[in-house]
């Protein structure tokens, strides 16, 4: 894959010639051109697959250089360099169906983002243009999927003597000599959803452009069998540098599980398998490569919450604070993956264990204020296992924090029962504009009754206890997420964040920006 650079002022194209290296993305760098109409002189002869120029240049424009490139080159891609003060042009390059544009300012990782996009585009095009080229992929996919992930390796099932998916480097009559090895690898960093499968396919065509090595991707993982050199005295190094190399060229992480190593083709399964099991490790180690070498030594950690941890919960439990409970899920968890001896089922088998002692919690209160038949609609203890889409301290965090709702929004103590049906409700609505009105009707008292009854038992009036209420609703989302203040103000019925913003002040002694920044969860007296 080849790009060529074009600008008339000489330090824009060195500068873009030398700030990426370009040969460890797979891109051959040609000699950059110094205007429009060189470009167009050497295109014929040297074919870029890629254009990278300026919107404006002394002479021929950039937008007139890609019109007269693709009369050339029909499927050159080309990407258009414009300053803040180019919009006009860019807007003309768009209608133009130029691939892509760039700020001259942009960071070197954006300008191999866009080129790797267009670098994708070219490639999707040779393979639409080839049929035989699809059906090689699809059968090395098909052999590696049955080979290496399902194990089905008989040649009765259609599968031939020597796989299809190695790579055509290795010396068949050597193989034996060479151990394999099951990467299984996650990337990360690039912080948006769409750009996920672009860096995997970025990563993806690094590791093989820098090892030897066949990889497929599989379930947002790529997983690669690599062919490990017996000249070389460190056999793990040979793919540790290129991860982090790798690392260092994307601008994001990567989490590498890695099986056991075998000699035999038919046993990659196996080494499957096993870096599969330590791929489940990625929740809860903290380094970025765990190899089923060193989790198969593992005799496991803490499986049961102890009575002085209990006692705590317990503690926090009843207070209602969901800002000491997500500290103390945090420490619980960093606890847990701190122990070298933990493994995948000690720790779900400890998070089980604390599950159990928050419902133990719910059962005594309930209990003790007579409620024990509330019991029936309380969520069940839940298990974290492997292959749980949320990680383990969410996981529990959510599950606590409804044990810890149920009891302080519906189980409350000294509450009528007209009145505490009324709490029920009133909590379930403070997204909406909850009226004395709509709460009467939902407990069949007149309006009038309800008020008496409501200002009797809880001391407020029923206007104020709904205020009170939306502004604890509002200063748990503050405590807990990071949801704009306008987004909390529509949670709890508010759509004019200036009255919201008021209101909270009046009722919690801050604005919602200062509470976020020290929490209490405490309303002032009124």
């Amino acid at each position: 894959m080849r790009i060529m650079i074009v600008d008339d002022e000489v330090i824009i194209r060195t500068g873009l010639a030398k700030v990426i290296r370009w040969q460890e993305i797979g891109i051959e760098l040609l000699p950059p051109a110094a205007s429009a109409e060189e470009a167009l002189e050497r295109i014929p002869q040297e074919r870029p697959h890629i254009l990278l120029t300026d919107i404006r240049m002394s002479g021929m424009t950039g937008l007139e250089l890609a019109e007269e490139a693709r009369r050339i080159s029909p499927d050159i891609e080309v990407i258009i360099l414009s300053g803040y003060d180019d919009f006009v042009y860019t807007q003309q390059a768009i209608r133009q169906d130029v691939c892509d544009y760039l700020l001259k300012t942009s960071r070197p990782e954006e300008i191999i983002k866009t080129v790797l996009k267009a670098k994708r585009r070219v490639q999707e095009r040779w393979a639409a243009e080839s049929q035989n080229y699809h059906y090689k992929k699809e059968e090395v996919s098909r052999s590696f999927g049955m080979w290496v992930v399902d194990g089905d390796t008989q040649e009765s099932r259609g599968m031939p003597p020597v796989p299809l998916f190695l790579p055509a480097s290795i010396d068949e009559q050597q193989i034996g000599d060479w151990k394999k090895q099951v990467l299984i690898i996650a990337a990360d960093g690039w912080n948006d959803s769409r750009a996920e499968s672009l860096l995997l396919f970025a990563v993806e065509n690094m590791l093989c452009d820098l090892l030897t090595c066949t990889t497929i991707v599989q379930k947002n993982r790529i997983v690669a069998a690599i062919y490990l050199d017996p000249r070389h005295k460190d056999e793990e190094a040979q793919y540790r540098q290129v991860i982090r190399h790798i690392e260092s060229m994307m601008k994001c992480t990567l989490f590498v599980a890695a099986g056991e190593q075998v000699y035999e083709l038919e046993k990659l399964h196996e080494s499957y398998l096993t870096a599969d099991e330590a791929f489940g490790y990625q929740m809860i180690i903290d380094s970025k490569m765990c190899s089923y070498e060193e989790i198969k030594r593992r005799k496991g950690g803490k499986t049961v919450c102890t009575y002085e941890e209990e006692i705590e919960l317990s503690a926090i439990l009843l207070e209602g604070d969901p800002v000491a409970l997500k500290s103390w899920v945090q420490r619980f968890i960093k606890e847990q993956r701190q122990d070298p001896q933990a493994t995948l089922e000690s720790l779900s088998a400890c998070l089980h264990s604390v599950a159990i002692a928050a419902h133990r919690w719910l059962e005594r209160v309930l209990t003790a204020t007579g409620r024990e038949k509330l019991l029936d609609g309380t969520p069940a203890p839940f298990q974290w296992r492997r292959g749980d889409v949320m990680i383990p301290q969410d996981a529990l965090f959510q599950h606590l924090y409804t044990i810890m709702k149920i009891y302080h929004t519906q189980h409350a103590e000294g509450q009528t029962a007209h009145v505490h049906k009324a709490m029920a409700f009133i909590e379930e609505q403070l997204e909406h504009d909850v009226s004395l009105q709509q709460v009467a009707k939902h407990v069949h008292l007149h309006p009038n009754h309800l008020s008496e009854v409501f200002k009797k038992s809880t001391g407020m009036t029923f206007g104020d206890f709904v205020i009170r209420k939306k502004m604890s609703r509002a200063m748990e989302i503050l405590a807990v997420s990071p949801a704009k203040v306008s987004e909390v103000a529509s949670q709890v019925g508010y759509e004019d964040v200036k009255y919201f913003s008021k209101i909270f002040k009046k009722y919690t002694g801050k604005t919602p920006s200062e509470f976020r920044d020290e929490p209490t969860l405490e309303l002032k007296p009124q």
